[in-house]
C-alpha cells in the first residue's frame, strides 16, 4: 500500500515539475510569423532591344507590348523579391549590326540584371555573344537552333526550335495522305533553319520535297518564284518567311495558279496585318504556325487576352505573349533562386521546369527549348481559327486549300 502511495506521489511531483518548466519556458506562437521580404526602391532591370522600326517592326512592337504588360503586372501586384521591375528597352531598327553595341550599353551603362533577346534569330545571334561575355542570363524569343550551337551558357530558348516549327503542317499532310512538298524560304537565320528541319522531317512522314528554293529580300522576283512553285504542282506549299515576303508571295500565288492542298506560312499569316494587306478573300484557307493563340486553354490565357485587348484594342498574337512569357520565365528563375545573383539565376534557368502562359519551359544542356510545340491557325472568313492539333482545335480545317 505504501509503495503505491509513494509511486502516485512521485508521479504527481514529476507532473508539477514539468508544468513549472513549461510555464518558465518562453512561449512560441503556434504559427510563427512569415519573415517579410525587405522592400527596396532599387529596381530589378530587364534589358532588351527589339524592332520598333524597320522590316521586323510588325513583330517587335507586339513583343514590346507583351514585355511591358508583364513588368506592369509585377509592379501593380507588388514587386519581385521586394523590388520593382524596370524595363530598359532600345529600338534596334531591325538591324543586326546595331545589336552588339546596344547590348553592351544595356550591360555596362544601364547595369541591367537580366536580358531578353531581340526579335528574330539573326539579331539574337548578334546579342548572345555579348550576354555570354558579361555572364548575364538572356531569355531568347528567337528560335533558330544555330543560336545554341556555340556553347553559350547564358542564353535560354523560349520558343519551339525553328527546325520543328512546321511539324504540325507535316503531320496534317500525312493525315491526308499527301505526298509532295514545295519549300520556299527567305535567306535569313530562322527561315533557313526552318527549311533544314523540313528537309529532315518531311521524309519521316512519307513526304518528298519536289521544289526547294531560297529567295532574297528583293521581292521583285516573287511573281516568277510563284510561277515556278505552281509548275511544281506540289500537294503542300511551305513558306518560311517574315511579314513583307509572306505578303508578297501570297499576293503572287493566286495569279500564278498556286493551288496546293495545303499552303502554310511561318507566323505572318496569323496577323491581322497580313489579312488586311493580302485581302480577306485571298487568304481563305491559308495556314500559319504559331507558338500560342488565345484559343489554347492554358491557365491565365483568356485573362491575358482580355486585358491586352482592353489596352491595345486587339487580341494578343504569340509575339506579344512571347514577350510576356519571357518576363514570366525570368521571374520564376529569380523567385526560385531567391536572389538576383546572375550565376544563381542562370542555374535555375538551365534546370527548372515551368509553365508560362506561352506553354511549357524546359531546356537541354545547351539552353535549347525542348518542351514547347507549335500550333496551326487558319484564315477562315475574317478571323484566324485554331485548327490543329486535334486535341486543342476549336474549328475544323478548311481542306483542301481553295486557292
Amino acid at each position: 500500500m505504501q509503495t503505491v502511495q509513494r509511486s502516485r506521489l512521485l508521479t504527481a511531483l514529476l507532473g508539477l515539475v514539468l508544468l513549472l518548466q513549461a510555464c518558465a519556458a518562453p512561449q512560441q506562437p503556434a504559427n510563427p510569423p512569415v519573415k517579410a521580404v525587405p522592400q527596396s526602391n532599387v529596381p530589378i532591370k530587364i534589358g532588351v532591344t527589339t524592332s520598333l522600326t524597320g522590316s521586323l517592326a510588325n513583330f517587335g512592337v507586339l513583343q514590346r507590348n507583351g514585355m511591358k504588360m508583364w513588368a506592369d503586372d509585377i509592379n501593380d501586384r507588388g514587386a519581385l523579391l521586394g523590388r520593382p521591375i524596370e524595363l530598359v528597352l532600345y529600338d534596334d531598327g531591325s538591324d543586326a549590326s546595331k545589336v552588339p553595341a546596344l547590348y553592351e550599353k544595356l550591360i555596362t551603362q544601364d547595369k541591367v540584371d537580366f536580358l531578353i533577346s531581340p526579335y528574330s534569330s539573326n539579331l539574337t545571334l548578334a546579342a548572345a555573344p555579348v550576354a555570354e561575355k558579361y555572364g548575364v542570363p538572356m531569355v531568347s524569343v528567337a528560335s533558330s537552333t544555330d543560336i545554341w550551337k556555340h556553347g553559350y551558357q547564358y542564353t535560354f530558348g523560349l520558343y519551339t526550335p525553328a527546325s520543328e516549327n512546321m511539324d504540325p503542317v507535316l503531320d496534317l499532310a500525312k493525315q491526308h495522305q499527301l505526298k509532295t512538298v514545295a519549300l520556299i524560304y527567305l535567306d535569313d537565320d530562322f527561315p533557313r533553319d526552318l527549311a533544314s528541319g523540313v528537309r529532315v522531317r518531311a521524309p519521316q512522314r512519307g513526304l518528298s520535297i519536289v521544289f526547294d528554293q531560297q529567295y532574297s529580300n528583293d521581292l521583285k522576283g516573287m511573281p516568277a518564284l510563284a510561277a515556278r512553285v505552281a509548275a511544281a504542282n506540289a500537294d503542300v506549299v511551305i513558306v518560311g518567311s517574315y511579314m513583307d515576303d509572306a505578303v508578297a508571295f501570297a499576293k503572287a500565288a493566286k495569279p500564278a495558279g498556286v493551288k496546293p492542298k495545303l499552303m502554310a506560312f511561318s507566323g505572318a499569316a496569323a496577323l491581322q496585318e497580313f489579312m488586311a494587306k493580302v485581302g480577306v478573300a485571298n487568304v481563305q484557307g491559308m495556314l500559319s504556325t504559331v507558338q500560342w493563340t488565345r484559343g489554347i486553354r492554358v491557365p491565365g490565357g483568356f485573362d491575358l487576352a482580355f486585358r491586352y485587348e482592353r489596352i491595345h484594342h486587339e487580341y494578343p498574337t504569340y509575339d506579344a505573349t512571347g514577350g510576356y512569357s519571357a518576363g514570366q520565365v525570368i521571374e520564376a528563375a529569380v523567385r526560385l533562386a531567391g536572389t538576383v545573383d546572375k550565376k544563381a539565376v542562370r542555374d535555375e534557368l538551365s534546370t527548372m521546369k515551368f509553365r508560362s502562359i506561352l506553354g511549357n519551359y524546359r531546356v537541354d544542356a545547351t539552353g535549347l527549348q525542348t518542351a514547347k510545340s507549335t500550333y496551326l491557325v487558319q484564315c477562315q472568313e475574317d478571323h484566324f481559327s485554331l485548327v490543329y492539333p486535334p486535341d486543342v482545335a476549336r474549328y475544323p480545317v478548311l481542306y483542301p486549300y481553295p486557292g
